[in-house]
C-alpha cells in the first residue's frame, strides 16, 4: 500500500480524498494556487505545495507542476479527483514515466471512454445502443448548422473532453446552433484545454441515470446500482439520488451488465461511471463514460456502505477487488443536494465573496436518518470567480425515499450560509415539490416547473400563521432584550401588550398574545387572524441564525436575519420580510408610499461578478430584440447578454478583459 499520495485537485473533493487516505493511514500532499492558499484542503493535508496563480490553466491544469510537487514530497501516487487533469490520458502516461502511480484508470481506458467522441465510436463498434449524432470534426458554425439540420432539432452540442455541464448547449434552432457552437468551444477550451465539440440528437424529456462501476487489474468488474441525476439546470446536475425511483430490477440489471461489459472491453481499472439517458418506456441509450470519480458518488456510498475512494486507492496499489457482484446490496435511499454560490432569484447567476457565516447541519446518524456534508470551505472562506461555484454536497440517507427527502428538507432549513447568495432556498422549495416527491421527473423538470425562474413559495394560510407566530416571538424577545439592556424595563414590570400586527410582504396579519403574559417565556400562546391559539416553544435567543422550536406542535427550523425594522425569514422554500408592530403603527405603515425602483431600461448591467469575454456591438449601432450584446464569463461558464428590445447603443463602458462587479454598467442605450 502507498505511504504517501498527492491529491491533484482542490475544494471538497480534495478534502474527501484526504479523509479516506487518513483513515487508511496514508499521508497526503495537497497542491494549491494563489487563490487557495488558505483553503481547507491545504490545512487538512500533511503537506502542501504551491503550484501557481489562481487561474486553473496556470496551476491545477499544468501536469509539470503536479509532477514537481510529487518529486519534492516523495508522493508515490496521485489521486486526480474529478475535473482538471482527471481524464487526461497524457497526464497518466507522464506520471507512469516518472514512476508515479495514477489513482484511476489506465490511459487506454481514458482514451477510449474519456473522450466523448471516441467513446461514442467505441460504443457503436461494441454494439451498445447510442444516441444518433455526428462524431466527426465540426469545421465551423456553418458546418454545425448543417449537421444539426440533418440530425433534426433539438440537438445537443457537447465538449468532447468535457463534463460537469461545461461546453454544453441545447439548440432548438439555426441561430441557437450558431451561438451555442462558439460558446461551447470557448468553454471547452477554457475548462479542458480542448475545444473540440460534437453534436447529437437531444431526446426530449429523458431521465439521466448512471451506473457506478468498479474494476481491478485482475479482470474483475462489478456495478453498484444506479444514480438518478435528472434534476438539472443548464445541463448541470443539482440534485441526485440513489437508487432511481423509475427503474425496475430488470432494467437495473440490464443497464448494470451493459455498463460492466463496456468497462471490461477497455480493461477498466478503477471507479468509473457509465451514463445513460432513459426514455419513458425504459429504453436506455449510452451517453458517455466518465473515467473518474463522480461528484455524486456519496449517494452510492450511502446505499451500499462501500467507500469508493478507498477502493480506487486499493486497485491502484494492485490489490484484487474483494467485493463480488453478489455482495452489492442497495439499502435505503440517499439524496444529494449541491449547494452552489449562485442567486436563485436572479436566474441562478454566480455569486462570489467571503463566507461570513457557514454552519452546516451536524453530520452523523440520528435514529433512522444519516446526514453527510462533503465540503471544502469553512466560515471565512472565499468563494472565487476562478473555480466552480459549488460550496458543498449535502446528503441524507433514510430507509425510504420520502423520509430521505424530508430529512434533506430539514437539513437545508438548518444550513446557515451568509456573505454570498446561494441556492438553498431553491433546494428547500424543491424538496416539497409534488412532482419531485412523486418521482415524476426528467432532465426538463426545472425548465418546465420554473419557466420564469425561481421565486419564493407563496405560503398558504397555515404557513402564514407559522411565519407570523415565529416573527412575533422573535420580535418580543428582541424588544425585551433591548429594554433590559437599556434599563428601561425591569423584569416582570407589567403585562405585555396583547395586540400586534405582523406585516408579511404587503399583507398585514393581526396577532394576539395569550392573556396575562408579563414576561417572555420559553413557551407562549399566539393567535393569528383570530385563529386557534398556537403554542410557540423555543429556546431561541437574539443573534442566533436559526430559530428552532415548535409552533402548534409542528417542528420548525426557520432562518432568521435582522433587517431594518424587522427580520428576514426563510423556511422550506418560503422567504420574505416580517415586520412586527403595534396596531397604530400598522395603520400609519399602510399609508407609507411604496418605493419605486430606479429605471434601468436604458442600461445593460452586468448580472454577476465576471470577466468580459467580448463586446459584440459598437456605439451608435442599432440592434434588434434578441441580438447578442456581450458575453461575460463567471466560474468557467459563458453568459450571453442579449437585447430585450429594439434599441440603439449610445455608449460602451466596458471592454473585453475587464473584471466587473454585479450591476456594473456595460453599455448605455438611447
Amino acid at each position: 500500500m502507498f505511504k504517501k499520495i498527492l491529491i491533484a485537485n482542490r475544494g471538497e473533493i480534495a478534502c474527501r480524498v484526504i479523509k479516506t487516505a487518513k483513515k487508511m493511514g496514508i499521508a497526503t500532499v495537497a497542491v494549491y494556487s494563489d487563490a487557495d492558499r488558505d483553503a481547507i484542503h491545504v490545512e487538512m493535508a500533511n503537506e502542501a505545495v504551491h503550484i501557481g496563480p489562481a487561474a486553473a490553466s496556470q496551476s491545477y491544469l499544468v501536469p509539470e507542476k503536479i509532477i514537481e510537487a510529487c518529486k519534492a514530497t516523495g508522493a508515490e501516487a496521485v489521486h486526480p479527483g474529478y475535473g482538471f487533469l482527471s481524464e487526461r490520458a497524457s497526464f497518466c502516461e507522464t506520471l507512469e514515466a516518472e514512476g508515479i502511480v495514477f489513482i484511476g484508470p489506465k490511459p487506454k481506458a481514458i482514451r477510449a471512454m474519456g473522450d466523448k467522441i471516441e467513446s461514442k465510436k467505441f460504443a457503436n463498434a461494441a454494439k451498445v445502443s447510442t444516441v444518433p449524432g455526428f462524431l466527426g470534426v465540426i469545421e465551423d458554425a456553418a458546418h454545425a448548422e448543417k449537421i444539426a439540420g440533418e440530425i433534426g432539432y433539438p440537438v445537443m452540442i457537447k465538449a468532447s473532453a468535457g463534463g460537469g455541464g461545461k461546453g454544453m448547449r441545447i439548440a432548438w434552432s439555426k441561430r441557437e446552433v450558431r451561438d451555442g457552437f462558439q460558446s461551447s468551444k470557448n468553454e471547452a477550451k477554457s475548462s479542458f484545454g480542448d475545444d473540440r465539440v460534437f453534436i447529437e440528437k437531444f431526446i426530449v424529456d429523458p431521465r439521466h441515470i448512471e451506473i457506478q462501476v468498479l474494476g481491478d487489474a485482475h479482470g474483475n468488474c462489478i456495478y453498484f446500482g444506479e444514480r438518478e441525476c435528472s434534476i438539472q439546470r443548464r445541463n448541470q446536475k443539482v440534485v441526485e439520488e440513489a437508487p432511481s425511483p423509475f427503474l425496475d430490477e430488470k432494467t437495473r440489471r440490464a443497464m448494470g451488465e451493459q455498463a460492466v461489459a463496456l468497462a471490461k472491453a477497455v480493461d477498466y481499472q478503477s471507479a468509473g461511471t457509465v451514463e445513460f439517458i432513459v426514455d419513458a418506456e425504459k429504453n436506455f441509450y449510452f451517453l458517455e463514460m466518465n473515467t473518474r470519480l463522480q461528484v455524486e458518488h456519496p449517494v452510492t456510498e450511502l446505499i451500499t456502505g462501500i467507500d469508493l475512494v478507498e477502493q480506487m486507492i486499493r486497485i491502484a496499489a494492485g490489490e484484487k477487488l474483494a467485493i463480488r457482484q453478489s455482495d452489492v446490496k442497495l439499502t435505503g435511499w440517499a439524496v444529494e443536494s449541491r449547494l452552489y454560490a449562485e442567486d436563485p432569484y436572479r436566474n441562478f447567476l454566480p455569486s462570489i465573496g467571503r463566507l461570513t457565516r457557514y454552519r452546516p447541519p451536524e453530520e452523523g446518524r440520528s435514529g433512522d436518518i444519516v446526514i453527510r456534508n462533503d465540503t471544502g470551505v469553512t466560515e471565512g472562506s472565499e468563494i472565487s470567480m476562478h473555480y466552480d461555484p459549488m460550496i458543498a454536497k449535502l446528503c441524507t440517507w433514510a430507509p425510504d425515499r420520502l423520509r430521505a427527502i424530508d430529512a434533506m428538507s430539514e437539513a437545508l432549513d438548518n444550513f446557515v450560509v451568509d456573505g454570498i447568495e446561494h441556492n438553498i432556498p431553491f433546494l428547500a422549495a424543491l424538496m416539497r415539490h409534488p412532482r419531485w416527491r412523486e418521482g415524476r421527473i426528467s432532465t426538463a423538470f426545472i425548465a418546465e416547473e420554473y419557466p420564469d425562474g425561481f421565486a419564493p413559495i407563496v405560503p398558504d394560510d397555515d404557513e402564514k400563521a407559522v411565519l407570523a407566530a415565529v416573527a412575533t416571538a422573535v420580535e418580543l424577545l428582541r424588544r425585551d432584550r433591548l429594554d433590559r439592556l437599556s434599563g428601561r424595563l425591569a423584569p416582570h414590570s407589567g403585562a405585555l401588550k396583547p395586540d400586534w400586527v405582523v406585516r408579511l410582504g404587503n399583507e398585514y396579519l393581526n396577532v394576539a398574545l395569550g392573556e396575562g403574559m408579563v414576561s417572555i417565556p420559553l413557551e407562549m400562546d399566539i393567535s393569528v387572524e383570530e385563529g386557534a391559539p398556537l403554542t410557540v416553544a423555543s429556546d431561541w435567543r437574539p443573534g442566533e441564525s436559526v430559530w428552532r422550536g415548535t409552533v402548534g406542535g409542528r417542528q420548525v427550523a426557520a432562518q432568521i436575519r435582522p433587517v431594518e425594522n424587522g427580520v428576514r425569514i426563510a423556511w422550506k422554500g418560503m422567504a420574505g420580510t416580517a415586520r412586527v408592530m403595534r396596531p397604530r403603527t400598522a395603520e400609519l405603515d399602510r399609508l407609507m408610499p411604496a418605493k419605486i425602483a430606479p429605471d434601468t431600461s436604458k442600461l445593460l448591467l452586468c448580472p454577476m461578478p465576471g470577466l468580459v469575454v467580448s463586446i459584440l456591438v459598437a456605439e451608435a449601432q442599432e440592434v434588434k430584440a434578441g441580438e447578442m450584446l456581450a458575453v461575460v464569463e463567471a466560474m468557467k461558464m459563458e453568459n450571453v447578454l442579449r437585447a430585450e428590445r429594439d434599441l440603439t447603443v449610445a455608449k460602451i463602458n466596458a471592454r473585453p478583459g475587464d473584471s466587473l462587479a454585479v450591476d456594473a454598467v456595460i453599455m448605455e442605450f438611447s
